[in-house]
């Protein structure tokens, strides 16, 4: 498996975790005012973190083009800055809308790097020839 790859199964899996444990939180305390981070956690961290990690397993020519090293790095930066600011905003630090709005933007600047990938024209993958028995 490509390694970018396994570096989205891994960071995925690692929001997942934070996700479930937000949420745990939330329903332990009685307080769900941070749920749009747990959201934003499980979406943009788990399920698509976990896609785009499918894409690259799938499509391991493209997965070893420098643009998606560079495209994991960005996207993930944003979302593990967007979560933690997003939850402290919503549980009573609105200071830090700013800082969501910006981490909104290097993910969102992420997804358009992955389309970018989605849309180009790569080399195929080289696959073995099939030998006559």
């Amino acid at each position: 498996m490509p390694r970018v790859a396994q570096l989205y199964f891994r960071t995925a899996i690692i929001f997942l975790i934070i996700g479930i444990s937000m949420g745990l939180h939330m329903s332990i305390a009685g307080d769900h005012s941070a749920i749009g981070a747990h959201a934003h956690a499980n979406l943009l961290g788990w399920v698509t973190m976990a896609l785009f990690g499918g894409y690259h397993a799938l499509n391991p020519a493209k997965a070893e083009r420098r643009i998606a090293m560079l495209q994991y790095a960005v996207y993930t930066a944003g979302v593990a800055l967007l979560v933690p600011a997003l939850y402290l905003m919503l549980t009573g630090n609105p200071s830090l809308e700013p800082v969501v709005a910006v981490a909104s933007l290097i993910a969102f600047a992420g997804v358009l790097m992955f389309a970018v990938i989605i849309f180009s024209t790569g080399t195929a993958a080289a696959r073995p020839a099939a030998t006559a028995h």
